[in-house]
């Protein structure tokens, strides 16, 4: 089954490290990624930028509106994802504690729900 990892953070902690401590974190999580393939769990998997470049875009009774910044006001931003395959949520769990990012936020693990075919 695939599960989608969502990594979350407080940005200003993160913008808060040293370059040393980012290229470390950094460094863990390409490691993590490499680990994850090699084992087959890892089918993708992307960083995002800062939350100070997104727009949140809302379509209601045929009228777009577009703001800066995203959706909701939170002490953790979304920072990236990785879309794994596991046997079952115990073992998407397990691998999720692995993602570095997870020692400064958290990893929210969410099954993909799979859409009827046409």
């Amino acid at each position: 089954m695939k599960y989608l990892c969502l990594i979350y953070y407080d940005e200003q902690r993160v913008d808060a490290l040293t370059d040393e401590q980012w290229q470390a974190l950094v460094a863990r999580c390409l490691s993590c990624g490499e680990e994850l393939r090699a084992s087959g769990h890892m089918l993708a998997g992307e960083p995002l930028q800062s939350v100070r470049t997104a727009r949140t875009v809302r379509v209601r009774d045929g009228i777009t509106s577009v703001v800066d910044g995203p959706f909701a006001e939170t002490r953790e931003q979304l920072a990236g994802f990785y879309l794994i395959e596991a046997a079952d949520q115990l073992e998407a769990e397990a691998i999720a504690a692995k993602i570095p990012p997870a020692s400064l936020g958290c990893v929210e693990v969410r099954p993909l729900r799979q859409l009827p075919q046409r």
